[in-house]
Protein backbone atom coordinates (compact mmCIF):
# COMPACT_ATOMS: atom_id res chain seq x y z
CA UNK A 1 0.00 0.00 0.00
CA UNK A 2 1.46 3.37 -0.97
CA UNK A 3 1.46 6.46 1.26
CA UNK A 4 -1.66 7.94 -0.36
CA UNK A 5 -3.60 4.70 0.17
CA UNK A 6 -2.40 4.49 3.79
CA UNK A 7 -3.51 8.08 4.38
CA UNK A 8 -6.91 7.42 2.79
CA UNK A 9 -7.36 4.30 4.92
CA UNK A 10 -6.39 6.16 8.09
CA UNK A 11 -8.86 8.95 7.22
CA UNK A 12 -11.64 6.41 6.52
CA UNK A 13 -11.02 4.73 9.88
CA UNK A 14 -11.10 8.08 11.66
CA UNK A 15 -14.41 8.90 9.97
CA UNK A 16 -15.72 5.50 11.04
CA UNK A 17 -14.62 6.24 14.61
CA UNK A 18 -16.58 9.51 14.48
CA UNK A 19 -19.67 7.99 12.87
CA UNK A 20 -19.83 4.59 14.56
CA UNK A 21 -17.76 5.01 17.73
CA UNK A 22 -14.90 2.83 16.47
CA UNK A 23 -13.40 1.62 13.18
CA UNK A 24 -15.73 -0.86 11.50
CA UNK A 25 -12.97 -3.47 11.22
CA UNK A 26 -12.76 -3.69 15.02
CA UNK A 27 -16.54 -3.58 15.44
CA UNK A 28 -17.18 -6.30 12.82
CA UNK A 29 -14.37 -8.54 14.15
CA UNK A 30 -15.89 -8.32 17.63
CA UNK A 31 -19.34 -9.24 16.27
CA UNK A 32 -17.80 -12.18 14.38
CA UNK A 33 -16.08 -13.40 17.56
CA UNK A 34 -18.96 -12.73 19.96
CA UNK A 35 -21.66 -14.27 17.77
CA UNK A 36 -19.59 -17.12 16.29
CA UNK A 37 -19.92 -15.91 12.70
CA UNK A 38 -17.62 -15.75 9.73
CA UNK A 39 -17.37 -12.73 7.43
CA UNK A 40 -19.71 -14.18 4.82
CA UNK A 41 -22.42 -14.91 7.41
CA UNK A 42 -22.03 -11.45 8.97
CA UNK A 43 -22.34 -9.86 5.52
CA UNK A 44 -25.50 -11.90 4.89
CA UNK A 45 -27.13 -10.91 8.19
CA UNK A 46 -26.29 -7.25 7.62
CA UNK A 47 -27.49 -7.28 4.01
CA UNK A 48 -24.10 -6.35 2.57
CA UNK A 49 -22.08 -8.07 -0.12
CA UNK A 50 -18.96 -9.85 1.15
CA UNK A 51 -16.71 -7.46 -0.84
CA UNK A 52 -18.48 -4.41 0.65
CA UNK A 53 -18.03 -5.79 4.17
CA UNK A 54 -14.35 -6.37 3.43
CA UNK A 55 -13.94 -2.81 2.11
CA UNK A 56 -15.58 -1.37 5.22
CA UNK A 57 -13.42 -3.53 7.50
CA UNK A 58 -10.18 -2.61 5.74
CA UNK A 59 -10.95 1.10 5.57
CA UNK A 60 -11.22 1.19 1.77
CA UNK A 61 -14.74 2.52 2.34
CA UNK A 62 -15.69 4.75 5.25
CA UNK A 63 -19.47 4.82 5.44
CA UNK A 64 -22.32 2.35 5.44
CA UNK A 65 -24.66 3.94 2.93
CA UNK A 66 -27.86 2.14 3.90
CA UNK A 67 -29.47 3.25 7.20
CA UNK A 68 -31.15 -0.17 7.54
CA UNK A 69 -27.70 -1.81 7.56
CA UNK A 70 -26.54 0.63 10.26
CA UNK A 71 -29.55 -0.38 12.35
CA UNK A 72 -28.78 -4.07 11.79
CA UNK A 73 -25.22 -3.44 13.03
CA UNK A 74 -26.64 -1.85 16.18
CA UNK A 75 -29.09 -4.71 16.69
CA UNK A 76 -26.24 -7.22 16.34
CA UNK A 77 -24.18 -5.26 18.88
CA UNK A 78 -27.06 -5.43 21.32
CA UNK A 79 -27.51 -9.14 20.62
CA UNK A 80 -23.79 -9.79 21.20
CA UNK A 81 -24.09 -8.02 24.56
CA UNK A 82 -27.09 -10.17 25.48
CA UNK A 83 -25.20 -13.34 24.53
CA UNK A 84 -22.21 -12.16 26.59
CA UNK A 85 -24.31 -11.46 29.70
CA UNK A 86 -26.13 -14.78 29.35
CA UNK A 87 -29.61 -13.34 28.81
CA UNK A 88 -29.77 -14.88 25.31
CA UNK A 89 -28.69 -18.44 24.46
CA UNK A 90 -26.72 -19.37 21.34
CA UNK A 91 -29.86 -20.94 19.85
CA UNK A 92 -31.90 -17.80 20.53
CA UNK A 93 -29.10 -15.68 19.06
CA UNK A 94 -29.25 -17.65 15.81
CA UNK A 95 -33.01 -17.11 15.67
CA UNK A 96 -32.64 -13.39 16.38
CA UNK A 97 -29.98 -13.03 13.68
CA UNK A 98 -32.51 -14.33 11.17
CA UNK A 99 -35.01 -11.69 12.40
CA UNK A 100 -32.33 -9.00 12.15
CA UNK A 101 -31.45 -10.15 8.62
CA UNK A 102 -35.09 -9.72 7.59
CA UNK A 103 -35.51 -6.31 9.25
CA UNK A 104 -35.96 -3.45 6.83
CA UNK A 105 -34.98 -0.61 9.13
CA UNK A 106 -37.51 1.91 10.36
CA UNK A 107 -38.17 2.31 14.05
CA UNK A 108 -36.16 -0.37 15.78
CA UNK A 109 -37.37 0.84 19.15
CA UNK A 110 -40.74 -0.73 18.39
CA UNK A 111 -39.13 -4.17 18.11
CA UNK A 112 -39.09 -5.15 21.77
CA UNK A 113 -37.52 -8.55 21.22
CA UNK A 114 -34.12 -7.05 20.41
CA UNK A 115 -34.12 -3.63 22.03
CA UNK A 116 -35.14 -4.20 25.61
CA UNK A 117 -33.52 -5.36 28.79
CA UNK A 118 -34.84 -8.31 30.76
CA UNK A 119 -37.10 -5.87 32.63
CA UNK A 120 -38.81 -4.96 29.34
CA UNK A 121 -37.46 -1.39 29.23
CA UNK A 122 -35.27 -0.17 26.35
CA UNK A 123 -31.62 -0.20 27.43
CA UNK A 124 -29.88 3.17 27.81
CA UNK A 125 -27.23 2.10 25.31
CA UNK A 126 -29.93 1.12 22.80
CA UNK A 127 -31.70 4.47 23.14
CA UNK A 128 -28.40 6.34 22.83
CA UNK A 129 -27.40 4.37 19.73
CA UNK A 130 -30.79 5.08 18.18
CA UNK A 131 -30.29 8.82 18.74
CA UNK A 132 -26.74 8.61 17.36
CA UNK A 133 -27.90 6.64 14.33
CA UNK A 134 -30.61 9.16 13.56
CA UNK A 135 -28.28 12.16 13.85
CA UNK A 136 -25.56 10.48 11.83
CA UNK A 137 -27.98 9.47 9.09
CA UNK A 138 -28.96 13.13 8.72
CA UNK A 139 -25.49 14.65 8.64
CA UNK A 140 -21.78 13.86 8.82
CA UNK A 141 -19.93 14.33 12.11
CA UNK A 142 -18.03 17.39 10.83
CA UNK A 143 -21.26 19.13 9.86
CA UNK A 144 -22.80 18.31 13.23
CA UNK A 145 -19.77 19.80 14.99
CA UNK A 146 -20.07 22.94 12.82
CA UNK A 147 -23.74 23.24 13.82
CA UNK A 148 -22.81 22.72 17.48
CA UNK A 149 -20.19 25.48 17.22
CA UNK A 150 -22.80 27.82 15.73
CA UNK A 151 -25.27 27.07 18.54
CA UNK A 152 -22.74 27.17 21.39
CA UNK A 153 -22.93 30.92 22.21
CA UNK A 154 -26.73 31.04 22.45
CA UNK A 155 -27.74 27.44 23.16
CA UNK A 156 -24.87 25.69 24.97
CA UNK A 157 -26.93 22.69 26.11
CA UNK A 158 -28.19 21.96 22.60
CA UNK A 159 -24.66 22.41 21.29
CA UNK A 160 -23.38 19.87 23.81
CA UNK A 161 -26.15 17.44 22.84
CA UNK A 162 -25.21 17.64 19.14
CA UNK A 163 -21.54 17.26 19.91
CA UNK A 164 -21.97 14.28 22.26
CA UNK A 165 -24.58 12.33 20.28
CA UNK A 166 -23.74 13.44 16.76
CA UNK A 167 -19.97 13.14 16.84
CA UNK A 168 -18.98 11.55 20.16
CA UNK A 169 -18.38 8.04 21.38
CA UNK A 170 -21.30 5.89 22.49
CA UNK A 171 -19.86 5.57 26.01
CA UNK A 172 -19.75 9.38 26.38
CA UNK A 173 -23.31 9.67 25.09
CA UNK A 174 -24.50 7.01 27.58
CA UNK A 175 -22.88 8.98 30.42
CA UNK A 176 -24.50 12.19 29.17
CA UNK A 177 -27.90 10.49 28.91
CA UNK A 178 -27.65 9.04 32.40
CA UNK A 179 -26.57 12.37 33.90
CA UNK A 180 -29.72 14.01 32.50
CA UNK A 181 -32.18 11.41 33.83
CA UNK A 182 -34.20 12.41 36.87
Amino acid sequence: MDAAQQEATARARELQRNWYGEPLGALFRRLIDDLGLNQARLAGVLGLSAPMLSQLMSGQRAKIGNPAVVQRVQLLQDLAGQVADGSVSAAEATERMEEIKKSQGGSVLSNTTTTTSSSGAPTVKRVVREIQSLLRSVSAAGDIIDAADTLAPTHPELSEFLRVYGAGRTSDAVSHYQSHQS
